[in-house]
């Protein structure tokens, strides 16, 4: 019986065991599931911010906007907190009147003029410059029997469509006698030469080659869109010739006036500004390969301070190709948080070796781009951190943009004195819930990650009052690139993207300087074959006012003819506009 017992309770002790150890299991498998559920829900969630994000960059506007004052509701203690700051450093609130608009929060407060009204009425065309035509009607039944004692006169606007014109050179040809001492001999025929062309047996001209590039370059009307166009003008002109010769100036440009343009910036500016975007490269098709589809290569933008605009193309956005863009460059570079720029800010492994100092560059961050992540994660999680961090950095922008007609002295010492405690206080903030954010995921840590990260770029514009806040400008530039894609989708080669990025060079440089840029491709491709070697940064948009005062009118409306080149300017460097 005691056998029996024993054996009795081993097995129910084995039986415990092995309960036990089930429960074990399914308590691990238990935890094991919730973990994975947690998970789950974490990606759902993100999925379901990242669906609403881009349900608000498809179907809303891209302004970045948001309710300023419901955020003034939400976060009102926060708001008098800051106007207090303001009041102990001297300032005015930043509402109201100093902004123009609803207090405290971003896109609030645009400023008094910064729109002008919009007018009402019927348009007044005698105010324009515009040709005019007189169409006078008469009465037949009251002409010749009545007494006209005026005109009832309105105006409207009429289209007469412009067209091409033959051009026809002639050139003279001259018949001299044979001279006294050979009598016999026949008489000489002399033919005036042929001036220097920027296109040579081309039946091109330059007022032809810029109307085409602005068209593209300018306007975004891709080449078979013009082809069809000079159809309809009853001139048929094939995208291929265009295309060979927007390539073969686009070269030339580059390899002068636009290579004289980056050689003084590189030396003398004082801040680049950067960005890029990806096009697609038609590869060369031809021979026993397959085809194949479109690479994808990258424009950079550089804009020089206020004097020069660049499109440089790149095969790949790598460290290597931003570095030997900015090849010589000392500085402040102002461009977003990417990886590739990093290289330019990095101590160099070895010193020059010609012993000269290295180039010092300094980075500068973008703001709009920070508070770019703040408005995602406050759009699409209504979190109130995010929210709590639009208003502080709308705080920042509505007290810079009071000094934004200030000398660079004046408003680097007002950034001084009511910004920096502004930004102090918003980045102490960012390092609090840093800390209670890190380990999690989402929008929200994002926002706060990329603002403690880049707190050195982000306060480099209290250097200088030159340096701005935002690379907007940049962005702005790559929209021309934007357009091309979404126009005319591709660039035949990589030599077709370098040229097209010279024309893009010129005209976006152009519009920087409030130049025409149609009329102003025309002027520069008419007197570049003429120009001497050693000039051509006196052809570039900075400069071009002053250098095309200097020239003979007369000869620059002629589309082909000898060309006068002026003297240089008195001064080493060229006249500025």
């Amino acid at each position: 019986m005691i056998d029996t017992a024993d054996t009795r309770v081993a097995e129910l002790e084995a039986m415990v065991a092995s309960l036990t150890a089930e429960r074990d299991r399914l308590a691990a498998e238990r935890d094991h599931v919730a973990v994975e559920r947690d998970h789950l829900r974490l990606a759902y969630q993100d999925l379901q911010h990242e669906l609403a994000l881009l349900k608000k960059r498809l179907f809303d506007a891209k302004r970045e906007r948001i309710d300023t004052a419901q955020l003034e509701l939400e976060l009102g203690a926060k708001l008098a907190a800051l106007d207090a700051l303001n009041r102990q450093l001297g300032q005015a609130d930043t509402g109201g009147e100093a902004t123009g608009d609803k207090p405290g929060g971003p896109g609030a407060g645009r400023g008094p003029g910064k729109h002008k009204p919009r007018p009402t009425g019927r348009r007044d065309l005698a105010e324009t410059d515009l040709p005019v035509e007189r169409l006078e009607q008469t009465d037949p039944a009251l002409e010749g029997k009545a007494e006209r004692i005026g005109w009832e006169e309105s105006s409207r606007t009429a289209y007469r469509r412009g067209g091409l014109v033959r051009l026809v050179t002639a050139r003279a040809i001259y018949k001299q006698p044979a001279p006294p001492e050979t009598p016999d001999a026949p008489p000489v025929i002399t033919t005036v030469p042929l001036s220097p062309t920027i296109l040579p047996r081309s039946l091109a001209t330059p007022s032809l080659v810029a109307h085409i590039a602005t068209a593209k370059f300018c306007d975004g009307l891709p080449l078979h869109r013009q082809e069809d166009r000079f159809d309809r003008l009853g001139f048929p002109l094939d995208r291929g010739s265009m295309c060979r010769w927007l390539e073969d100036v686009g070269a030339t440009l580059g390899a002068t006036v636009v290579a004289a343009m980056r050689d003084e910036a590189l030396r003398t500016a004082f801040c680049i500004a950067t960005d890029a975007t990806g096009i697609l490269v038609q590869p060369i098709q031809g021979g026993d390969q397959p085809r194949r589809g479109c690479t994808r290569g990258h424009y950079f933008v550089q804009i020089a301070d206020a004097d020069h605009v660049f499109f440089e193309y790149t095969p790949r956005e790598t460290a290597a190709a931003v570095a030997e863009l900015f090849a010589g460059f000392s500085g402040y570079v102002l461009a977003d948080a990417k990886s590739v720029y990093d290289f330019l800010f990095r101590a160099p492994e070895r010193p020059p070796p010609d012993g000269d100092e290295p180039p010092v560059l300094h980075e500068v961050g973008c703001w709009a781009h920070a508070r770019r992540k703040f408005w995602e994660a406050a759009v699409t999680t209504a979190d109130p951190v995010a929210r709590e961090g639009l208003l502080r950095i709308g705080r920042i922008f509505d007290l810079d943009r009071r000094w934004k007609k200030a000398s660079a002295v004046e408003r680097k010492a007002m950034r001084e004195l009511h910004v920096r405690p502004h930004l102090d206080a918003f980045f102490a903030w960012v390092a609090d819930e840093h800390e209670r954010v890190k380990d999690q995921r989402g929008l929200v840590r994002t926002a706060i990650g990329y603002a403690h990260r880049q707190r050195g770029a982000l306060t480099r514009f209290l250097d200088d009052g030159r340096l701005p806040l935002t690379n907007n400008q940049s962005e702005r530039e790559l929209r021309r690139v934007a357009v091309g894609r979404k126009a005319w989708l591709f660039v035949g080669s990589d030599d077709h993207a370098q040229a097209a990025g010279n024309h893009l060079t010129l005209v976006a440089s152009a519009r920087l300087h409030r130049l025409d840029p149609e009329a102003y491709l025309r002027d520069v491709l008419r007197v570049l074959p003429h120009w001497p070697r050693d000039r051509y940064l006196e052809l570039a948009p900075r400069y071009w006012l002053a250098t095309r005062a200097r020239l003979d009118p007369r000869q620059l409306e002629l589309e082909i003819g000898p060309l006068d080149v002026p003297p240089p300017p008195s001064s080493e460097q060229p006249a500025t506009r």
